[in-house]
């Protein structure tokens, strides 16, 4: 065996069983009998994120009321993605209720008002094919008048 040879097997020798260590004390004082040196914190949800809250830079900037009522109208949507932050909600295909044609949906909520230039949707056929814009417009008019809803039930008028 050549020097070179001997050094690197010595390397990985010990780069392996420092690799070890570590990974031993990772699980080292697990047992039940020992305290947490920090206290616990409270779990957050999602919605937590949609609160009043003005001391926090956590909270979301989009509405609510139009957030929710996306969610409930394309309910026959699987969802493929949520990003309450940047107010982007992305669906797979799915078919409507007494619908042959399958789906999918872009929603995007832009602003924080309930307003109908707070939402912007995307939708696609199977395929990638174009939707009529006068669907487009029915689910729009849907999601607006089920947040219009929910803010009434809400009684925060």
């Amino acid at each position: 065996m050549t020097r070179f040879a001997l050094r690197s097997a010595a390397t990985r020798s010990a780069a392996t069983l420092l690799l070890s260590l570590s990974l031993a004390a990772c699980g080292a004082g697990g047992g039940s009998n020992q305290q947490s040196q920090q206290p616990e914190q409270r779990q957050s949800t999602i919605w937590d994120l949609f609160s009043n809250r003005r001391d926090s830079n956590d909270t979301v900037a989009v509405n609510k009321y139009l957030w929710n009522a996306s969610l409930d109208v394309l309910n026959f949507l699987p969802i493929q993605s949520v990003d309450p932050f940047t107010g982007v909600i992305v669906t797979g295909y799915g078919t409507p209720p007494g619908g042959g044609r399958s789906y999918r949906a872009t929603i995007h909520i832009t602003d924080p008002a309930l307003d109908a230039r707070s939402l912007r949707l995307s939708l696609q056929g199977a395929g990638g094919s174009a939707v009529a814009p006068d669907t487009v417009r029915a689910v729009e008019d849907a999601i607006m008048t089920r947040a219009r809803q929910l803010r009434v039930a809400d009684g925060k008028l």
